[in-house]
């Protein structure tokens, strides 16, 4: 038995982003582990979490919102390594493997809630 959100391609990805930016938060300074390492886990495990949420039992308006609030917590993110960056927390090349995974799963998001919005139940 599986649930329905384990078959999405895009609960995957984000599980997988997830697990990225839990690795990387290990390695910011101790100075940050309530601050920033702290914002940037649980953002990038709100979007993973949100994606299963709003696809259990909900109707498509509410499987939007709940993509809605992935797609917040991915801009989260972004803001969060560019932090990172600026702290010198992170390298460039880092940084632009992360940005580059962040982007492409920003861009999956936004399809997935254009086509559940524009959906009939």
């Amino acid at each position: 038995m599986n649930f329905k959100f384990e078959k999405l391609v895009i609960w995957q990805k984000a599980m997988e982003f997830g697990e990225d930016l839990n690795i990387l938060a290990k390695s910011f300074p101790k100075e940050e582990t309530y601050n920033l390492s702290s914002q940037i886990r649980r953002a990038g495990d709100s979007i993973a979490l949100n994606i299963a949420e709003g696809s259990i039992c909900q109707s498509n308006p509410e499987r939007g919102r709940f993509s809605g609030y992935s797609i917040r917590s991915l801009a989260e993110v972004i803001t969060c390594l560019y932090k990172a960056r600026n702290r010198s927390y992170i390298d460039d090349k880092s940084f632009d493997i992360l940005y580059k995974a962040g982007f492409n799963l920003m861009n999956m998001l936004i399809s997935f809630r254009k086509k559940v919005l524009e959906s009939k139940e």
